[in-house]
Parts: structure tokens; C-alpha cells; sequence
């Protein structure tokens, strides 16, 4: 969509940090009757600009553990493994990655045990060439 302005970006600005709020507020932050920011919003979901809204969950215990999985496929693009990584409930995110890798897996699992198995369980997946793993120690900067 070509035609974005100033305020379509400043709506985008506020959906990404606020997905929930309510249309009377963002029309009002955004100095547009609620009619206009409705119509704004619905343009934009239909150009496929807004392709969603979600909760974004914070950690919930402490005790998790957040890691990494690099997988390198034997064949891409690999829509079968993208759908049983969905699958798994401790992936968070996967990124299809440019390089000599083809997947980066976020994952957030309760133990060392529990990241072993899911290793172990995306290892013999049929198209999986390759994986590596990387803990998160801590995260020094995460933004929204």
C-alpha cells in the first residue's frame, strides 16, 4: 500500500504497542472522529498491512528456560516442518533466515529435560538437515 500518510503510520505506531486499544482512544490520539479511524484501520487491514492483533505474553515463570534452535534444512522451502513446528506448544517464534541457515526457532521450555526433548523430537524431523542450539543467558535490550 503506497498511499499510507502520517497518520496511517502514526495508527500503525500505536496498534504495534497498544493491539487493544479501544477505537475511541486511537481516534483520539490520533485527532480523527472514530468514524475516519475505523475506516483507516479497516483500509489498512485489507491491504494487508494489519495482519493481526495479538497478546504478546511476558515470561510467566521465572524458572523458564529461552533458546534458539538453528535449523539448516535439507530442502527449502520446507512447509512441513513449518507446520509441525507450529505443533510444538514451547516455539514461540520461527524465522525463516537468509545464510547458511534456513530457520531461527524461538523457543521458552521449563527445563533443560524439556529443551532436550524438543531437540531431540525437531532433530528427526524428516526435512531437518542440521540443528544447533543456543541458550539465552539474559536479554540485555527487547522491544515491542
Amino acid at each position: 500500500m503506497q498511499d499510507t500518510d502520517a497518520i496511517d503510520r502514526t495508527i500503525l505506531s500505536i496498534l504495534s504497542r497498544e493491539a487493544r486499544i479501544p477505537m475511541k482512544s486511537l481516534a483520539g490520539r490520533i485527532g480523527l472522529s472514530r468514524s475516519a479511524t475505523t475506516e483507516r484501520v479497516g483500509r489498512l487491514e485489507k491491504a494487508g498491512i494489519i495482519r493481526g492483533y495479538r497478546a504478546d505474553i511476558g515470561q510467566l515463570d521465572d524458572g523458564q528456560i529461552q533458546a534458539f534452535l538453528l535449523l539448516t534444512l535439507k530442502k527449502t522451502p520446507s512447509i512441513g516442518v513449518l507446520d509441525r513446528l507450529a505443533g510444538f506448544s514451547s516455539v514461540r517464534k520461527v524465522s525463516s533466515v537468509s545464510g547458511q541457515l534456513d530457520l531461527v526457532v524461538e523457543v521458552e521450555v521449563g527445563s533443560i529435560n524439556a529443551l532436550n526433548e524438543l531437540r531431540n523430537e525437531v532433530a528427526m524431523l524428516e526435512n531437518v538437515d542440521d540443528l544447533t542450539t543456543s541458550i539465552v543467558l539474559r536479554r540485555d535490550i527487547e522491544r515491542s
